[in-house]
Order: structure tokens, then sequence, then C-alpha cells
């Protein structure tokens, strides 16, 4: 069944853009709304706790109810603060979430924009939303929340490289930067043609949107609250906002580009898109729960000693196929990319192991 949306409905230019800037809000709110709950319900299981369970059926209302109590909490603003930044901040960190979303198909049809260079402007976009919890980080005059600031522009430069090498992964094979495209070139996953693609690029978006192990930032346990330190209110809703709707963004990103996106039989693409970005975010939040939080050294050399060469690597291996086995069958290509990546993966782990040894000894 073709589920399909034509380029030209409903036949008005601004009417098509209205109706689907309204999805795509619509979308990331009532997403978010499922993230929160999401995590806190699962985040309590591993941790043997009920989670929310009293506003509403399975605490489903909880979101809302937090909502209300942020939102009637006192607005309090720094005597030092830098106040226009310390205003301006939070809408500079939030806006860039939809933003991204502008580009990314939800469905056959059912995309904002179809720009031709839609993988260089979610790299660059992207930037933006860290720029705008960098400036939260310095704008309240805390020095907890400067050192999270810092931390946050040290992750964008170091990760942002092996993300953008690994989407240049999906390029090449593709032929071409455009969303729309990469999704209808995936008749198998991305993530079974380029595995080791798919891992930087994970471990990548999660130190972009500050998600556990990466989460730095804020590291309550180090920053009292990190960036944000100073927030309350509405601002600090704003903020709270801003990282869930991150994780939208992450998850959406990594099925639109490893996943397939809309693609499957038989249901709406949009609910195919729905399922898949939702296992995603519940791998982030298996995550969550058992790993760790990484020092700031630790991310650094994950991101300088690890995932730069892994991804150079991953270029290489593309690029080879691409230009010299362009017709090698799937049945080869993909165990055989598979096999390598893992070998891969282990030797570089060996490597990281014997140096952390020496440098300890």
């Amino acid at each position: 069944m073709d589920w399909s949306i034509s380029p030209d409905w409903p036949g008005n230019f601004w009417l098509r853009l209205i109706i689907i800037a309204v999805i795509l809000i619509a979308f990331v709110m009532s997403s978010v709304i499922m993230f929160i709950w999401m995590e806190r319900r699962v985040i309590a299981r591993i941790q043997s706790r009920l989670g929310p369970n009293r506003a509403g059926p399975f605490g489903l209302l909880q979101a809302f109810a937090d909502t209300i109590k942020i939102l009637t909490k006192e607005d309090i603003v720094p005597t030092l603060a830098d106040k226009v930044l310390f205003w301006a901040a939070p809408a500079i960190a939030f806006v860039p979430t939809l933003m991204i979303m502008a580009v990314i198909p939800l469905m056959n049809g059912l995309q904002l924009a179809d720009l031709n260079v839609g993988v260089l402007y979610i790299a660059a976009i992207s930037a933006v939303s860290a720029i705008g919890i960098f400036l939260s980080g310095i704008a309240g005059n805390n020095k907890y929340s400067l050192v999270g600031a810092i931390r946050e522009i040290a992750q964008l430069i170091s990760f942002e490289i092996p993300m953008v090498l690994a989407l240049a992964g999906l390029v090449i094979a593709c032929g071409s930067m455009s969303l729309s495209k990469i999704v209808e070139a995936q008749s198998i996953p991305f993530i079974l043609l380029q595995p080791l693609g798919f891992v930087i690029f994970m471990v990548a978006i999660l130190a972009e949107i500050n998600r556990t192990p990466f989460d730095l930032v804020e590291a309550d346990s180090e920053l009292t609250c990190g960036f944000n330190t100073e927030y309350s209110g509405m601002k600090f809703a704003l903020l709270y906002l801003t990282e869930y709707s991150e994780a939208v963004v992450g998850s959406a990103l990594i099925t639109a580009f490893f996943l397939g996106a809309w693609r499957g039989p038989i249901l709406p693409g949009i609910l195919w898109f729905t399922i898949k970005m939702f296992a995603v975010f519940m791998f982030i939040l298996w995550l969550r729960g058992t790993l760790p939080r990484l020092r700031i050294d630790q991310s650094m050399r994950l991101a300088w000693k690890g995932l730069l060469p892994l991804s150079m690597f991953n270029l290489f291996i593309v690029s080879l196929q691409t230009v010299f086995f362009p017709d090698l069958a799937l049945w080869i290509s993909i165990p055989a990319y598979i096999i390598i990546s893992v070998i891969i993966i282990i030797l570089w782990a060996m490597f990281m192991r014997k140096e952390r040894q020496s440098s300890n000894a």
C-alpha cells in the first residue's frame, strides 16, 4: 500500500508549509512528553524503583504536572549575570532543534524542506544549539556553569569531526546529501551496510546531545547542575525542553540515516518512523541506566584517539567499495563489512588498553 504524500499536496505552497510545520512541532512536542515519561519509568525499573505513578494512569500525566510546577516557580536572575545572554541563551539552544526537524522526512512526501545539502545543513545547525548551551553556561556568572560551558565546546569540537566523517560515508554511498535521497537509497538499512559508521555516529550524537555517558556539561555530582545551575522558572523549563528535544532529534537522525526512516511494509511510513525512533531512544535509555559518566579526559581521548581514526578508516573502506566494487553482491559486502568492523574495533580497544596500562605504569 502506498502511504506517500504528493509533493504539491494540498495544492497551495503556503498552506502546505503551515500544515507540515504544525505536524513537525506537534510530533516533536508529543515525542518529548513520551520520552520524559519513558525515561523516568525505564530508569526507575533499572534501579528497582517505581517511578512516577500518581499523576494519571501509570504516571502518564506526570510531565504535565512537572510543567505546571516549573512554570509557577519564581524566575530568578543573578545580579551579576549578563542579562541579555541570560534571557536569549535558552531560546538559542531550543530553536535549532526544530530547524533540524525541517529536513527530516517523517514519511514519503512529509518533509518541510528537501534540501540538496541536507547533511551539511544538519552539521551546521546542530552546532548552533551547542552555542546556546555554551552561552547559558557563561551568562550566569557561576564558576560551575562556566566549567560546564567549556566542556560543551570541547565536546562539540571533538565529536563533530568523526560525526561528519561518518555522514560522509553515507553521502559517498548515496551520491547525494539530500535526506530523502539517503532514505530512498536504503533498500537495505545502512546499519547493515555501514555498521562501523553507525557505531561512530551513535557515539558522536550521544556526545552532541549530552546524553550518558557524555553528560559532562551537567555532571550534577561535580558541577551542582552544570550549565543551567543559575536558571529557574520558565527559562529552566526551556532548557529542560531543549535537552529532550535534542534526544528526539538525535533519535530521528539515527533513524533517518541508518534505519531507513519511514521505509517498511504494510504500516504507514510515519508509524514506522516513530517505532524506529522510539527503539533508538530505548537503547539510549539502556545506556544511561548501565554506563557510568566518563571523565572529561576519557571523553576527549575517545573522540581524538578512538572515533577519529575509526571514522577515517570507515570513510576509506566505503570509498574503496564505491569506486572499485560498486556492484559487489550484498550477501558478500554486508558480512564482510561487519567482520572487518568488529576486527577493527577489537584491535582499537586492545591498543587503547595497552596505552592506558603503559601510562599508568
